[in-house]
C-alpha cells in the first residue's frame, strides 16, 4: 500500500498537504447540496408546502429517499468496479456532480401539489450525489498513506461541515426574507463552485487497457466475481454488514432531523438554523476528534464509542420531545421556563450531541473501510461500501415514514432509529480492527 501511495505522489505535482487540501474542498462544496436539500430546507419546504402539512408527507419523502437509494446501491458496485479497470474516478464524479447541481437548481420550480416533479428531481439529485461520493471515497488511498486514513477522513468530514457552516451563512437572508425556493440554486451553485478545484487540480491515476468487452461488461463481471470472494473475506463482510444497521440510523436522522423539528416541536427557520449551526459546529470538532483518537486507539473502537453516544442521544430526543413526562415536568420547575422553551433548548443539546458524532461515524467507517480492503480493489469494494451504505437508507427512512404516517407521530417514530444503532454495535463487536485478509 506504501509503494502504491509513493507511486501516486510522484504522478502528482501537488505536495500531499495541497492535494488533501483540494479532496477536502469537494466536501466543503457537496454538504451545500445535503444541508439545503436534504436534511433542512427543501426537506421542510416538502412536507410543509408540497404536502400541505400532512402525514403523508413524510411518507412520499422517506419514499423519494428509498427510490433514489435503491438505484444508487444497485450502480454503485459497478461503477466501483468499472472505475477500478479504467481508473477513471475523475470523470465519473463530473458526471454524478453535474447531474446533482442541475437538478438541485431546478427544484427552485417545484410547486404545491406537484408531488411528482419535486420526488423525480429530488430523487436524481440524489443518486447524483451519493453515487458521486463511491468515486469521491475511492481517492483516499491515493492522498496518504494507511497510518494517516483516520484524520485525513476526519478532515474531509470537517470540511464538509465548515461549507455547511458557510453555506446556512450565505442563506440566513433569504430566509429571513421568506425566500425559500431561493435557497435551492444557491446551494447548486455553491457546489458548483467549490467543487471546481478537484476536478482541475487532482490528478486521477490513469492506466491504458487492452479490453474486448464493453466497461458494463467488466463492471458486472467483476461485480460477479466480488461476490462470489466476498464470503472469504469473512472480517470485511462482517463489518459491511454491521455498517448497514448503523448507517442506518445515522442516515435516517439526516433525512429526518429538520423535518421532525419543525413538524414535532413547531421550531421556526431561524430557530432552525440556530439548530443546525450547532450540529455543524460540534460536527467539525467531533469529525477531527474521532479521526486523531482513531489512528490512536484504532477505528474499530471510536466507531463503537460514538455508537454509544447515538443510542444515548435518541434517548434524549425522545424524552425531551414529550413536554408533559416526569422529567421534563420537573426541569420546567427547576429552571423556570415554560415548557416550550424548554423544549427547544433541549433540542438544542440533543444536536450537539448528535453533531459530534454525525461525521465521526461516517468518517471512522471510511477509513476503517480503507484499512479492511484489498489494495487493488479499492474502489471496487468502496462500491460495496456505498452499496450497504446507501441501501441501509432504503429501510430506515421507510420505517420512520411509516411508522409516522401510521401513528401520526413523528415522536414514536423516532424510537426506532435508536434499534438500528444497537444492532450495528452488537455486530460490529465480532469485527476485527486489521489489515485486509490475504486471498489466495
Amino acid at each position: 500500500m506504501k509503494k502504491l501511495f509513493l507511486k501516486n505522489r510522484v504522478k502528482n505535482s501537488l505536495s500531499e498537504k495541497s492535494r488533501i487540501f483540494v479532496w477536502t474542498l469537494f466536501d466543503f462544496a457537496n454538504t451545500s447540496y445535503s444541508i439545503i436539500v436534504v436534511t433542512f430546507i427543501f426537506a421542510v419546504y416538502f412536507k410543509e408546502t408540497i404536502a400541505s402539512g400532512e402525514s403523508i408527507g413524510d411518507f412520499y419523502w422517506s419514499l423519494g429517499i428509498s427510490v433514489s437509494m435503491i438505484i444508487t446501491a444497485l450502480i454503485s458496485p459497478v461503477l466501483g468496479a468499472i472505475a477500478d479497470y479504467s481508473t477513471g474516478k475523475k470523470r465519473f464524479l463530473l458526471f454524478f456532480t453535474l447531474v446533482c447541481i442541475i437538478s438541485t437548481s431546478l427544484l427552485y420550480f417545484t410547486v404545491a401539489g406537484g408531488f411528482f416533479l419535486a420526488i423525480f428531481l429530488f430523487i436524481l439529485a440524489n443518486i447524483g450525489f451519493e453515487a458521486g461520493l463511491v468515486f469521491y471515497d475511492a481517492f483516499l488511498p491515493e492522498l496518504t498513506q494507511p497510518k494517516n486514513y483516520g484524520r485525513v477522513s476526519g478532515y474531509g468530514y470537517a470540511m464538509g461541515y465548515i461549507g455547511s457552516l458557510a453555506t446556512l451563512a450565505i442563506i440566513f437572508p433569504f430566509i429571513q426574507s421568506e425566500m425559500i425556493k431561493e435557497t435551492l440554486p444557491v446551494a447548486a451553485a455553491f457546489f458548483l463552485i467549490f467543487s471546481l478545484p478537484l476536478f482541475f487540480l487532482l490528478s486521477d491515476t490513469r492506466r491504458k487497457v487492452e479490453r474486448s468487452e464493453s466497461y458494463a461488461s467488466i463492471g458486472f463481471n467483476r461485480v460477479l466475481t466480488t461476490i462470489k470472494n466476498l464470503p472469504k473475506y469473512k472480517n470485511l463482510a462482517t463489518f459491511l454488514l454491521a455498517f448497514f444497521f448503523y448507517i442506518e440510523g445515522v442516515n435516517t436522522v439526516i433525512f429526518f432531523s429538520g423535518n421532525y423539528a419543525r413538524t414535532t416541536l413547531g421550531m421556526s427557520f431561524q430557530e432552525l438554523i440556530v439548530f443546525f449551526i450547532i450540529v455543524q459546529t460540534t460536527a467539525i470538532v467531533g469529525s477531527i476528534i474521532f479521526g486523531i483518537l482513531a489512528d490512536s486507539i484504532g477505528q474499530k473502537k471510536s466507531i463503537v464509542l460514538s455508537l454509544w453516544i447515538w443510542i444515548f442521544t435518541i434517548i434524549t430526543a425522545f424524552v425531551t420531545s414529550d413536554p408533559d413526562n416526569f422529567l421534563m415536568i420537573y426541569l420546567n420547575e427547576l429552571f423556570g421556563t415554560d415548557p416550550k422553551t424548554l423544549q427547544i433548548d433541549s433540542f438544542y443539546f440533543v444536536g450537539l450531541l448528535a453533531g459530534s458524532v454525525m461525521g465521526a461515524t461516517q468518517s471512522t467507517s471510511r477509513s476503517l473501510m480503507s484499512n479492511l480492503t484489498p489494495d487493488e480493489k479499492k474502489t471496487e469494494f468502496f462500491g460495496f461500501f456505498s452499496f450497504f451504505g446507501k441501501s441501509s437508507a432504503i429501510m430506515g427512512p421507510l420505517v420512520f415514514g411509516l411508522i409516522s404516517f401510521s401513528f401520526d407521530s413523528q415522536r414514536i417514530a423516532i424510537l426506532s432509529i435508536g434499534m438500528f444503532f444497537i444492532i450495528g454495535l452488537s455486530i460490529l463487536k465480532f469485527v476485527k480492527d486489521e489489515n485486509p485478509e490475504v486471498i489466495n
